[in-house]
């Protein structure tokens, strides 16, 4: 491919590209998009075929890793463009329902979650914390804390399993 041969795209693609596609199903969760991405990470494997080095890993490897940032960036942007109102000059509406029902259900629902949060230990509810509201990898979670990879998969695996089962429907 650094040579521009479309024939070892060709070929690249038929090896690769439904574990790319899968992998890009299991993290945006939408078929339109992962196609989408799927068609981008190689596109982008096409244009960057002459950065890669075969000591630094394998060709899978390599796919994978561009296909795993391709779909992180686009999750991040996803989820940044959720969070700006694209109608600024507007007030949201207000809910007709606003009474006292909704009220009580929504002190029950943060009672819940601060027990749930309270079941954490301190070290997984700073590593979850600053995964998701800093909108992190796992590995960039790491160097931020300054702990082993591994340490930090496992904090953030076994405080969301907490959090999974503390808030789980008749757990209360």
């Amino acid at each position: 491919m650094a040579a521009r041969e479309q024939s070892a795209l060709r070929e690249l693609y038929g090896r690769s590209h439904r574990l790319v596609f899968t992998l890009m199903m299991r993290l945006t969760h939408s078929r339109e998009t992962a196609e989408e991405l799927t068609l981008d990470v190689f596109h982008d494997l096409w244009a960057r075929a002459s950065q890669y080095r075969a000591e630094a890993g394998t060709v899978l490897a390599w796919v994978m890793n561009q296909a795993r940032s391709r779909a992180i960036d686009r999750l991040r942007f996803e989820g940044r463009q959720k969070r700006v109102n694209p109608y600024p000059d507007r007030l949201p509406p207000e809910d007709a329902g606003n009474g006292v029902n909704e009220s009580l259900d929504a002190r029950r629902q943060i009672s819940l979650l601060q027990g749930a949060l309270r079941s954490l230990t301190t070290q997984e509810r700073e590593a979850i914390e600053i995964a998701f509201f800093g909108e992190l990898t796992h590995a960039e979670v790491a160097a931020r804390l300054h702990e082993p990879l591994g340490t930090v998969k496992t904090r953030i695996r076994s405080g969301l399993a907490k959090l999974r089962r503390a808030l789980a429907p008749g757990a209360e």
